[in-house]
């Protein structure tokens, strides 16, 4: 755990201002660039390209791709789904062919009606007096599937006239059966993360702009009786005063920043990173209470749960950490007060900008996209060693993978008006399977059997950073 604290802290001294006044050179992929780690265990190939930049060919350019924030496949493996945050849109794509199947519109004529659930009264607009029935477009964030796929829940960095995101806003649920939008319910302001637990019952939405976690009550089968319960604090509730005229940086000014979000095999327990600050906040589900928070890791930005690990990627760092989950619970259960402390961390050292992160189906490998220095990173989780890494568009952020493993989807923004507006689609071939390894053949997948003849070689020279480690 000090080598993950001093990594992160030694990180952000030296470098985070630097790259908060410029960002690093812009980097395309190309179709066909290849990348393979040390024996051929995993080889990723560039198969396709979604894209709306200056100078990208006509035969990707998609001009539904603005800013696209995030990516997530349905359960069932048929389809992808891309938030494209400026352009209010979230975009449907065949897995199979790449063809876009559906484009959902976040636009509103008002902010209540026929598709909103009843006000439940967490969720007041006290800057813009009726708020709830002004005209508005929803910027998606992230996704997650409810129901078995039925349902897709797109939460909105704000709603568009609350240009400080200060008063309530929202998330959409999608029907996936027809790919529209079939409710809408309030949230706290610019919420970002969204996860649904284990038994289906509960939906938790991250507020980054408050410090606080909504829970929607979903046990019912009918969605017009999904309801809000009282969300949760973290630390304290921030006060929010900002400007009606004047524009703020509300990535920096929110608190601890509350970003990634899982709840724990057993439902017992909810994490969320601290992105701002130290710790991962630790939510008993049945009190409905933050208990404590993990001390001694800094800057989480993603979480994810298997079976065994809690991962997390470190941002500025660069970093990708786990620990048991035997550890974590023994470690709640000892804790002093609310201070959390779990031993056993592993690390880690990828590109700079962690971001979203996935594990193959098996679970021995994690792939994580890397904002700064833009490429995707294939880490072997039996030894946590980089087994290798390849340039995707600048400056990827989201990253999806489907249920068999076989195909990976990145998406990127941009930075400062530079780079972005891109979306990558990697076929993922594994070489072999072990004894016990989750089934996950590349031999059923389209990808798998279309290769790609030919490629464009494309080079880009990452700088990895040495990390003082204590």
């Amino acid at each position: 755990m000090k080598c993950v604290v001093a990594a992160t802290l030694l990180c952000l001294t030296l470098f985070a201002s630097a790259w908060a006044t410029e960002p690093p050179p812009v980097v395309h992929s190309a179709v066909g660039q290849t990348m393979r780690t040390p024996g051929g265990k995993v080889t990723l190939t560039c198969v396709g390209k979604k894209q709306h930049y200056a100078g990208g060919d006509t035969l990707s350019r998609d001009t539904d791709v603005v800013s696209p924030k995030s990516v997530n496949f349905h359960p069932d493996g048929t389809r992808f789904y891309i938030n494209s945050l400026e352009g209010c849109k979230t975009v449907v794509y065949d897995a199979r062919t790449g063809a876009k199947r559906a484009v959902i519109n976040h636009r509103f004529s008002k902010g209540y009606g026929p598709l909103w659930n009843p006000p439940s009264g967490y969720y007041r607009f006290t800057h813009y007096p009726g708020g709830d029935s002004l005209p508005f477009q929803g910027k998606p964030v992230e996704s997650t599937f409810s129901h078995g796929g039925r349902y897709l829940w797109v939460p909105y960095y704000r709603r568009t006239f609350d240009i400080n995101a200060q008063d309530p806003s929202a998330i959409a649920v999608i029907d996936t059966r027809a790919d529209t939008i079939c409710r809408m319910l309030p949230t706290g302001p610019l919420p970002k993360m969204v996860t649904v637990s284990h038994d289906g019952k509960l939906v938790a939405v991250t507020h980054w702009g408050d410090n606080t976690v909504g829970l929607v009550d979903v046990s019912d089968a009918d969605p017009r009786r999904w309801h809000h319960l009282p969300p949760v604090v973290v630390d304290h509730k921030l006060s929010l005063n900002f400007s009606l005229e004047t524009s703020v940086d509300r990535d920096e000014a929110s608190g601890l920043r509350l970003r990634g979000t899982a709840f724990t095999p057993d439902d017992r327990y909810l994490l969320v990173g601290c992105m701002g600050g130290e710790g991962i906040a630790v939510i008993d589900v049945a009190q409905k209470l933050c208990i404590g928070k993990i001390d001694g890791i800094f800057n989480v930005r993603h979480m994810l749960i298997d079976g065994k690990y809690l991962y997390a990627s470190i941002n500025v760092a660069g970093l990708v950490c786990r620990v048991p989950l035997d550890n974590l619970f023994n470690a709640i259960e000892h804790r002093n007060g609310t201070h959390i402390n779990v031993a056993g961390w592993q690390q880690c050292q990828v590109g700079m900008g962690a971001r979203t992160i996935e594990l193959s189906p098996d679970g021995n490998w994690i792939f994580a996209a890397c904002n700064d220095a833009s490429a995707l990173y294939v880490i072997d989780a039996r030894s946590m060693t980089v087994a290798g890494h390849l340039a995707v568009d600048s400056y990827p952020v989201g990253l999806g993978l489907s249920p068999d493993g076989c195909l990976l989807v990145t998406t990127s923004q941009g930075k400062q008006g530079q780079g972005g507006n891109a979306v990558n689609m990697f076929r993922v071939d594994y070489a072999t399977m072990a004894a016990g390894d989750t089934e996950h053949s590349t031999q059923h997948s389209f990808w798998a059997k279309n290769k790609i003849w030919g490629y464009y070689m494309a080079a880009l020279a990452v700088i990895l950073l040495g990390v003082l480690l204590l």
